[in-house]
């Protein structure tokens, strides 16, 4: 394959050589900032798969930055530079794209985004689907390493109820490997999870060790909700009072908590293999 097009057609004015421009300066107020994403209504996805996958999911890219040193050619590359073509696109030098990433190794490829949310309302379910709710989570590494583990099971949705870290933190994005895009995921307050549950008839299962039963001898093969909370406090009341069912993972061991990615995976598998003999699963 031949030098990709783009490199032919970059304007000296849409390469950018210095830390101190402005939309450098954005792009990593972006990164570090929670408050400067809501503002703006956009934030960063670095790297190509990451990138391939938020735009199958529907979102729209504001601004693309890439640099072609790290970048190197291939077919993934040319795909990158045809879509470069019919968006506001900046080359960056080596220095510049290091100050900008987030990540270590992103492929020399970087986007601002603009962000878009799902209502519960707006989820297209099917029958007797699989959901996972995180209720207050704040760690954007678990939520990530539950989303990878959602994408495998083929979770139809996952709602992050009273969320202390928001949906498009750069960590989260890192951590779920793009799955924050394959998988449909919903923020929400408690109350507005537990009344769609409610009115779906979808059955809700929280993760508790108090007067719980163990989760392989759960039904899990109707419209199902499997409910976790924080590693430190567990779920809060609300949610003790609105489960249908109570269950517990066992813990053989001298510790008595697992991770909740972990706990979360081993709970989503459960309900894989409970569904597989109906055509659901793997």
């Amino acid at each position: 394959m031949g030098r990709p097009i783009k490199f032919t057609i970059m304007s000296r004015e849409n390469i950018i050589t210095s830390t101190q421009n402005p939309r450098i300066k954005n792009v990593v107020t972006l990164q570090q900032k929670s408050a400067e994403r809501r503002k703006q209504g956009v934030f960063v996805v670095e790297g190509l798969r990451e990138l391939h996958h938020c735009l199958r999911a529907g979102y729209d890219v504001q601004t693309l930055f890439y640099c072609p040193e790290i970048l190197g050619e291939g077919p993934e590359t040319q795909e990158f530079y045809e879509m470069a073509l019919r968006k506001p696109s900046f080359e960056v030098t080596t220095a510049v794209y290091e100050k900008m990433a987030y990540r270590g190794t992103t492929e020399g490829v970087m986007a601002e985004v603009w962000a878009k949310s799902i209502r519960p309302e707006e989820l297209n379910l099917p029958e007797n689907p699989l959901i996972v709710v995180l209720e207050r989570v704040e760690k954007p590494g678990n939520l990530g390493a539950i989303l990878r583990s959602a994408d495998a099971a083929r979770v139809d949705a996952v709602m992050v109820c009273d969320p202390l870290t928001d949906l498009f933190n750069p960590n989260l994005i890192r951590g779920s490997l793009g799955a924050i895009f394959t998988v449909p995921t919903v923020a929400c307050s408690s109350d507005e999870c537990i009344d769609f549950l409610k009115r779906k008839g979808i059955r809700i299962l929280t993760a508790q060790l108090q007067d719980s039963h163990l989760y392989y001898d759960t039904d899990m093969r109707g419209g199902t909700a499997i409910v976790m909370g924080t590693e430190s406090t567990g779920l809060t009341d609300v949610w003790r009072r609105a489960a249908d069912a109570h269950i517990r993972i066992p813990m053989l061991g001298r510790l008595d908590s697992l991770n909740v990615s972990v706990s979360a995976a081993i709970l989503m598998f459960e309900a894989v293999r409970q569904r597989n003999g109906e055509g659901r699963g793997i």
